[in-house]
């Protein structure tokens, strides 16, 4: 057949400068126009434009309630590198210490009105939770995931994505007041929806379904008519018209996804399916197992840039959560345990060993040069600090990543003087390239970030 090659004219190519990853080799074959995709070439754009460049930011929220111990908890020594050491319950993450941040001495500057629940909003939203009566609470805004998923997940196949361990009604999502975004807490559902017949790897020739097109078409002519329609309507109809419409919205958005070509990133693999359930063994969940599965396939979402946001709960405000070895739930334990509360710190250490493995499994996934977790900003915390007591002072908050060079890591910063903990919230959406000029609302409001861990 010959040299495809030859006659391929390239026009003036290494005169342009440097190319993007997707960046394409343009001529003319035969009068004809050719391009030849090129792979990422370290010779035409150093790795850091890879990394800035290139590769988007990502967020991710790893989130657990019933809080920890401070006085197992805070590292000693403050600054960088060998200036500070890890403490009894951060242990787990000896092997990627170069890589966190670890922030203590901040205050939620929120009312506890409802104990865990008051602490979820305040550290997510910045907010106090908006208490109708004892039993029925929500949210007063958006969390921070959903935040930073307005300005940077709309170029995915989904917006954000909500993963969970275990079922229950207190989630930690919210785009706004009494509007959840419920985790999903089953590995094979979590398969099919990510890496099912809809997905396709880079390089997988697969027809695209006709029918996408003509329900798009649907969703675009209800478009139309909504102006009209919202005519009349009283003002809470309209709020949950829009919130309808956002759903319509992020379905339109998820089709045209689905119609485009897949990005060629090269970590992009179809995973192996996970087993449908894991059971309960001598009465304890297994929680390694299931939550490295979970893991892995939320990793692999990012990495195949099916999003760029997401929110992984091990439990929730008041669950007793159990593990191998104890005796009672977790919730029971930080209240009734007596002091050291062994069992409370068995049970906090182990969470921090699932976060580990979620760091590492980032830092693993190879994008030109540095890794995923090189390109994300990764918090880890809870609803309260001390269990026994609720309370939002000393508030736990690890950093893992620094979000292609916006955040620093490596790093023990302990406030001197309670500095709010919003300002650690507004440094990680700002650090994931959102304008934001302030973030919460009253006790919770700041305007400036915790300069500390910006880099």
């Amino acid at each position: 057949m010959g040299d495809p090659m030859r006659g391929v004219k390239l026009d003036g190519i290494l005169a342009r400068g440097p190319l993007s990853r997707r960046g394409f080799l343009r001529g003319m074959l035969g009068g004809a126009a050719v391009s030849i995709a090129l792979p990422w070439l370290e010779t035409l754009a150093g790795k850091r434009a890879l990394a800035q460049g290139s590769f988007p930011t990502r967020f991710g929220l790893f989130w657990w309630g019933n809080g920890m111990r401070p006085d197992a908890w805070t590292p000693t020594g403050e600054g960088a590198g060998d200036a500070w050491q890890l403490s009894e319950l951060l242990q787990p993450l000896a092997p990627v210490k170069d890589r966190i941040t670890v922030v203590s001495g901040t205050a939620l500057k929120v009312p506890n009105d409802i104990p865990h629940h008051s602490g979820t909003a305040g550290s997510l939203t910045g907010m106090p939770l908006w208490v109708k009566s004892h039993e029925d609470q929500t949210m007063n805004g958006p969390t921070i995931d959903q935040r930073i998923a307005a300005d940077i997940g709309g170029e995915t196949r989904f917006r954000s994505l909500e993963v969970g361990l275990y079922p229950n009604r207190h989630t930690i999502s919210y785009n706004g007041p009494d509007n959840k975004n419920p985790p999903e807490v089953s590995p094979a559902a979590l398969f099919e929806r990510l890496f099912g017949p809809e997905f396709r790897a880079p390089g997988e020739a697969t027809e695209v379904d006709p029918k996408l097109a003509l329900r798009r078409s649907v969703l675009d002519a209800v478009a139309a008519d909504i102006g009209r329609f919202q005519r009349g309507l009283s003002a809470a109809d309209r709020v949950r018209l829009d919130q309808h419409l956002t759903g319509v919205r992020e379905l339109e958005r998820r089709i045209a996804r689905l119609e485009a070509d897949p990005p060629d990133l090269a970590a992009c693999l179809r995973p192996e399916a996970p087993v449908s359930e894991y059971d309960y063994i001598e009465g304890k969940p297994q929680i390694p197992a299931k939550s490295r599965v979970m893991a892995d396939l939320a990793v692999m979402a990012l990495a195949c840039d099916q999003t760029r946001v997401f929110s992984f709960q091990v439990n929730s405000p008041i669950q007793n959560l159990q593990i191998a070895g104890s005796d009672q739930g977790f919730h029971n334990l930080t209240h009734d345990e007596p002091e050291p509360q062994v069992q409370v710190k068995r049970i906090v250490t182990s969470i921090m060993e699932e976060y580990t493995y979620m760091i590492q499994r980032l830092d693993a996934v190879d994008e030109g040069g540095e890794s995923l977790l090189d390109h994300m900003a990764l918090l880890a915390t809870s609803d309260i600090s001390f269990g026994r007591t609720h309370s939002l002072d000393e508030f736990p908050i690890v950093i893992a990543g620094t979000a292609n060079g916006r955040l620093r890591a490596g790093l023990h910063y302990r406030s001197p003087f309670a500095e709010n903990t919003s300002m650690v919230m507004l440094s990680l959406i700002r650090a994931c390239g959102v304008n934001a000029g302030s973030w919460g609302a009253e006790g919770g409001y700041v305007e400036d970030g915790l300069g500390a861990i910006e880099a």
